[in-house]
């Protein structure tokens, strides 16, 4: 063999193992992002080039950040908070409620207004409910078995998320309270339906207005993630799995109320065979403000999550529409929430109250 076909064979295989290098490279950058075997501090970019937080880009042009449904905030110092009115209790109220009187002849054991309940709790989209005055108690509240009631009422919800409360729920609700009463030889009072349905519809023209739910969304600068290592970095921050693939949540304080905060991403991905594999692009952070009191601080909880997930996993925040959120535009979210607080507190239906939850539902 001449020195020159040693040459062209030596310089082949030299390429060859350039491509293979390079390919293998190519694949390790691109490969979505795994969790880590041991906890650990977050992972830096692959390529060790140092990147700021992921609030950059250009001013958004009269756009105030990410999408919201209403208003938005970032609550201060709990020392400069107003302070709210007294929560009204969570059962009927006549806020929220059209309530109709029922007064029967004689005492009626809980076990007896139970049996005679409807079936379904709602009339229409619109919840519905009966209570009895437990005079022992001095409190309204579902009837149960071994008490007696003279006093009960039933209510229907003047309005949600689904709209108003119009004629046709109404009188649903005037012929499932009528059975009910029938059966306990009771007599109803029965307030007027126009009026009621007057009072739903400025009810849901004030929840329209002052209703906030804001998302950010934090996308991938470079290589995907994968879910188990958003997961991974989630969790650092306090959030853990919620009821749905592809949810985790910033719990409440208080068990049994709704989440501070929700992190989704798509739920094909966290249920694939094989989770590591799939590549996710962008997650998004929720905040559904009217379910949140703001003494959880909400909103700077979102910002500083989303900060710290960017930095963590090379991520950039952008609103719903992809455009990159710089700084300069969450300070006006977070006023304008400010003055959404106090709005609610003022109608007696501050964020996170148990009526606030009903009415934004």
């Amino acid at each position: 063999m001449s020195n020159f076909q040693l040459g062209l064979i030596i310089a082949g295989a030299v390429v060859l193992i350039v491509v293979v290098a390079h390919n293998a490279w190519t694949h390790h950058r691109n490969a979505p992002r795994r969790a880590r075997p041991a906890e650990g501090h977050a992972p830096a970019p692959d390529d060790g080039t140092r990147h700021e937080p992921a609030f950059d880009g250009p001013p958004l042009g009269g756009q105030e950040g990410a999408e919201l449904s209403g208003h938005a905030v970032d609550p201060r110092d709990a020392l400069q908070l107003p302070v709210p009115p007294a929560e009204r209790r969570g059962g009927l109220d006549a806020l929220i409620d059209a309530i109709a009187p029922i007064t029967a002849e004689q005492p009626v054991s809980g076990d007896a207004a139970l049996a005679a309940m409807p079936t379904t709790r709602r009339a229409g989209s619109k919840p519905f409910s009966i209570e009895g005055w437990n005079e022992a108690a001095r409190q309204w509240e579902t009837p149960r078995p071994g008490q007696r009631y003279q006093l009960l009422q039933a209510g229907v919800q003047l309005a949600n998320r689904t709209g108003a409360l119009n004629e046709i729920e109404y009188s649903e609700f005037v012929m499932k309270t009528q059975q009910f009463a029938d059966a306990l030889n009771a007599a109803v009072d029965f307030p007027d339906m126009l009026h009621e349905v007057a009072r739903g519809r400025e009810l849901d023209q004030f929840a329209s207005d002052h209703d906030a739910q804001l998302t950010f969304v934090l996308r991938a600068r470079q290589a995907a993630w994968s879910p188990g290592y958003v997961q991974q970095n989630a969790a650092r921050l306090g959030l853990v799995p919620g009821a749905m693939p592809g949810r985790m949540v910033l719990a409440a304080a208080s068990a049994g109320l709704p989440p501070v905060l929700t992190l989704a991403y798509d739920a094909q991905a966290a249920m694939s065979d094989d989770p590591e594999q799939s590549a996710l692009r962008e997650v998004s952070l929720s905040l559904d403000v009217a379910q949140v009191t703001r003494g959880e601080q909400p909103f700077a909880r979102l910002r500083d999550v989303a900060q710290e997930l960017c930095e963590a996993m090379d991520g950039v925040l952008c609103d719903q529409n992809g455009m990159p959120l710089p700084a300069m535009a969450i300070d006006p979210i977070a006023n304008d929430l400010e003055q959404l607080y106090d709005q609610l507190d003022a109608r007696e239906l501050s964020a996170g109250s148990a009526l606030a939850r009903r009415l934004f539902n």
